[in-house]
């Protein structure tokens, strides 16, 4: 990536240098929870049930709630280590994936993934013939499913971690709960990875870029339906200095991803939908500003979400045909929805982190 770009990724990332002030709007319910201040944006948040959960920062700080987020603790620190993605199986076994260095300043860990058994309070790394070539997750999927094993009903947990921004583009996967590990190299097919979502064993998506370097990029959808063996393109954009940041199913055949856009001067901001299970996608526009750059994505239903920008957060209720700006905190990277009774909780985590119950 050259100079110029680079430091447009970065400075995007400490969510700095953007023009004009940033306008209040109405909440839309969107309340922010008393975190440690952070300067910069804070990369993902991960819920076992509506009251348990974690979120961690990069500055290797690791969070703990008990209650839904009116408090919090910290749990683990390791400076060096950047915490981007996590993903919990249940209040004990979870998985924290790491950036990696050589691209953010101040990152010295080389590890890309660790796993906790004790509810986020040790970490160990995980291990995989070929891990070598896994420089740093962006994203972690966990999947739980069922399935017939000699002639009885077993629960299985599926887990995959790619990355990274910038590249290269790699997959880890377990199928076994994340005891034994596999790498899948994606690096003729794209040259970073920003998300992952599988909805079985076999059928998944990855958001990604067609180049590490954001100047050639296009943003791109890989979609494979032989467990990462094989990967097809889905969409790609028409625009350089792009990429497909992070995305959202509430339902088997209805997604959404964001387009992140970093060309200078434009100003049409876009996301992406699907109706067929990400097998094809068409854009929709989100709103006509050069100082948003859309990052995170979530939905409660096929009709109503949120996507997290630099600037605010924007609502649809129309399944994104329009978007209605709310405060939900600024450079919001990760939406998270839980089921709650006959409604929902909704988690976003940025600069800081805010709570939605509906």
């Amino acid at each position: 990536m050259g100079l110029i770009n680079r430091r447009q990724v970065l400075v995007a990332g400490a969510v700095l240098g953007m023009s004009g002030p940033v306008r209040a709007q109405p909440s839309g319910g969107w309340r922010a929870l008393a975190t440690e201040p952070y300067r910069g944006k804070q990369d993902d948040i991960s819920f076992v049930s509506p009251e348990l959960g974690w979120y961690g920062n990069g500055a290797g700080k690791l969070y703990r709630t008990a209650n839904g987020g009116e408090t919090w603790e910290k749990v683990w620190e390791q400076p060096g280590t950047f915490i981007r993605a996590l993903g919990f199986v249940d209040a004990l076994n979870g998985f924290l994936g790491n950036v990696g260095t050589d691209y953010y300043p101040g990152v010295t860990d080389t590890r890309p993934l660790y796993r906790t058994r004790d509810g986020g309070t040790t970490w160990t790394p995980v291990d995989a013939p070929g891990i070598g070539i896994v420089k740093g997750i962006c994203g972690i999927d966990i999947l739980q499913e069922r399935r017939i094993f000699q002639g009885a009903l077993r629960d299985v947990t599926v887990i995959h971690a790619a990355g990274r921004v910038g590249g290269p583009a790699t997959m880890l996967r377990s199928v076994d709960g994340g005891e034994t590990w596999s790498v899948i190299d994606l690096r003729a097919q794209a040259g970073m990875i920003l998300d992952v979502r599988f909805f079985d064993a076999q059928n998944g998506l990855v958001c990604a870029a067609s180049s590490g370097d954001t100047a050639q990029a296009n943003a791109v959808i890989l979609r494979t339906s032989d467990g990462g063996a094989t990967w097809i393109e889905a969409y790609r954009s028409a625009r350089s200095f792009e990429n497909c940041w992070k995305m959202s199913f509430p339902s088997r055949r209805v997604g959404y991803a964001t387009v992140q856009n970093y060309e200078e001067g434009a100003t049409r901001r876009v996301i992406v939908k699907t109706e067929d299970g990400g097998a094809s996608w068409r854009e929709l526009p989100l709103v006509d500003d050069a100082r948003v750059r859309a990052f995170g994505i979530g939905f409660v239903d096929e009709s109503r979400g949120w996507v997290g920008t630099s600037t605010t957060g924007f609502e649809t209720r129309d399944g994104g045909a329009s978007w209605t700006p709310v405060v939900m905190g600024q450079a919001v990277n990760k939406i998270r929805v839980l089921k709650q009774g006959q409604g929902f909780r909704a988690f976003a985590i940025g600069v800081q982190v805010h709570r939605l119950d509906g």
